[in-house]
């Protein structure tokens, strides 16, 4: 018999998530991934810096890839590059702001030598089995694209970020024809943008920023301070232009933020009036109602540079009096009560805080319910995948789906790590291969998983106990100790009583191991941990961990 041909979509991040997007498509013995996004750490992962995704199902099927494709230069869809490049070796196409942004990661994680290849939108490349078209799509940074990824078995359309913005602050509106012109021709599966579902209606335009801009920079009477998304150029594009038009000269503080702006200003996506951009030193020194700030910050950071104003931290810029500060940006879940306590401080130093979601200076980059629908009406799939979101997004985008008369069984909300098959009889979830999270810590990669998490909580939350006992080798004799040190648990001057009684159950416990022959250390460890513990808990209702040092002497 003939064998059987299939197409298979493997998603290892995103789904039922925000963040750490990636995508593999596999026809036969060939792969595509869309995207390697990082997502930031929730407030349960101490100490973590970033969030990727398990990419070992592409590291064990890598002779397999033929390229990565990037849809827009977000963390959350670049981020995880720098690491699955050190363990891959294989191009990347994007268009070229995204390919910027790129270039500059991995060089910073000392990655110089990597395959790439700046597209355009309306450019289609081959790969293999598969005929890549990307097709230009509004977002909140410039140069995002959907993709139309031809194979044997059909077209399968992926949205990318996107919204419809009919007056895009670069021109830049997405190309309608083209998602119908593949409807026309028929599509097998469409995944499609779920961060908006729950909005009805229509995402407003990003030039509706613009002229909220020009209203508060007419009626500030001091500096302007404003915070928003690094990578939102369109929006750090508004802000330049609204201090030109009322004779501001403009700083831009935070590493990210001119990190992002001289990328963007190099590549031509950010245009600078000549004479308008100065360092922060020379702003201090002009009149309040001639500059304007552009910082980091937008998301209550703590070390960004917004906040460290807040806290009067900043080494070159202090919130004064009488100054504007906007926020030019919702705020992500997780980081409200961070954002409102930085918010709360700059009101305590005398400024002026514009934050709220109705004040007009914030406007998502993602599609609300009546996009969604548009792009579906639009496609007009066989299949369809909601992806970008978390689980209730999906369920919502499936049930969206449906009401425009997508076959239940043709909608596939699935999890990361779900293979969803096509073959020429139809289409089915196909079991999974293996996904999750690589915590990344510093330079550790991996390397902190959920017991070392679990043992942060537990210092955070009740501290630490060391128990010091030294032994005579040969018979196990105490020849010193035990003595106790805590730290997070208790105020030791006010807890004498119950350390000496401590240190008495210790040295009972121990000799009482020895009169019974147990010169394993392992197993008095363990006798002494579980002793102490049960008395900490009895007088504190608190688990510290425990942790019984020996010290062996002659």
């Amino acid at each position: 018999m003939p064998k059987e041909h299939k197409l298979q979509v493997i998603p290892l991040g995103g789904l039922g998530e925000i963040g750490k997007n990636m995508t593999v498509i596999r026809y036969d013995n060939q792969m595509l991934i869309i995207d390697a996004g990082l997502a930031f750490p929730e407030d349960d992962m101490l100490g973590i810096d970033i969030v990727i995704p398990d990419y070992s199902y592409v590291i064990e099927n890598k002779d397999l890839l033929l390229g990565i494709l990037v849809t827009h230069g977000h963390e959350d869809h670049i981020g995880a590059l720098p690491y699955l490049l050190k363990d891959i070796d294989v191009p990347i196409f994007s268009t070229r702001l995204t390919l910027g942004l790129i270039e500059a990661k991995l060089k910073e994680n000392n990655i110089n030598s990597f395959k790439a290849t700046a597209v355009k939108p309306g450019d289609s490349i081959k790969l293999g089995a598969f005929k890549v078209e990307f097709i230009r799509v509004s977002h909140s940074i410039p140069d995002s694209v959907g993709l139309a990824i031809h194979t044997p078995l059909g077209t399968i359309v992926h949205s990318g970020d996107f919204k419809l913005d009919h007056t895009p602050v670069t021109g830049e509106i997405l190309d309608i024809y083209k998602f119908s012109e593949l409807g026309q021709k028929g599509v097998l599966c469409l995944m499609s943008d779920s961060t908006n579902v729950e909005r009805p209606g229509f995402t407003m335009s990003e030039r509706t920023v613009g002229q909220m801009f020009d209203e508060v920079f007419r009626n500030a009477k001091e500096r302007i301070i404003l915070a928003s998304f690094a990578s939102n150029v369109h929006r750090v594009q508004q802000v330049i232009t609204a201090a030109f038009k009322t004779n501001r000269k403009v700083a831009i503080v935070g590493r990210s933020m001119q990190n992002f702006a001289t990328i963007a200003a190099e590549l031509g996506y950010l245009i600078i009036p000549e004479g308008t951009l100065v360092d922060v030193e020379e702003i201090i020194q002009l009149p309040g109602n001639q500059v304007c700030i552009i910082t980091t910050g937008s998301q209550g950071e703590p070390m960004s540079a917004l906040t460290r104003m807040a806290m009067s931290d900043h080494k070159r810029v202090e919130i004064q009096p009488g100054d504007t500060v906007v926020i030019s940006a919702n705020p992500i879940p997780g980081n409200e009560k961070s954002v409102a306590r930085t918010i709360d401080q700059l009101f305590k130093l005398g400024a002026n805080v514009i934050y709220e979601p109705m004040s007009g200076v914030h406007v998502s980059g993602h599609a609300s319910q009546e996009e969604l629908k548009l792009m579906i009406n639009m496609v007009k799939p066989q299949y369809f995948i909601p992806v970008h979101g978390e689980y209730r997004m999906l369920i919502k985008h499936g049930q969206l789906a449906e009401q425009l008369g997508i076959a239940k069984e043709n909608i596939f909300v699935a999890e990361n790590g779900s293979v969803i098959e096509f073959t020429k009889n139809g289409a089915c979830l196909a079991g999974k291969v293996p996904s999750g999270r690589i915590l990344v810590d510093g330079l550790g990669i991996g390397d902190v998983g959920n017991i070392v998490l679990r043992d942060r909580k537990q210092l955070s939350q009740d501290g630490i106990v060391i128990v010091v006992i030294a032994l005579r080798r040969s018979n196990g004799e105490i020849v010193a100790g035990p003595d106790i040190v805590t730290r997070g648990f208790v105020y030791v001057r006010e807890s004498e009583a119950m350390l000496e009684e401590a240190k008495q159950k210790i040295k009972v416990t121990t000799e009482r191991c020895l009169e019974n022959g147990m010169i394993e250390w392992a197993i008095l460890k363990n006798q002494i941990r579980d002793t102490l513990g049960k008395l900490l808990y009895e007088k504190t209702k608190r688990k510290p961990m425990i942790l019984p040092i020996i010290q062996e002497v002659k």
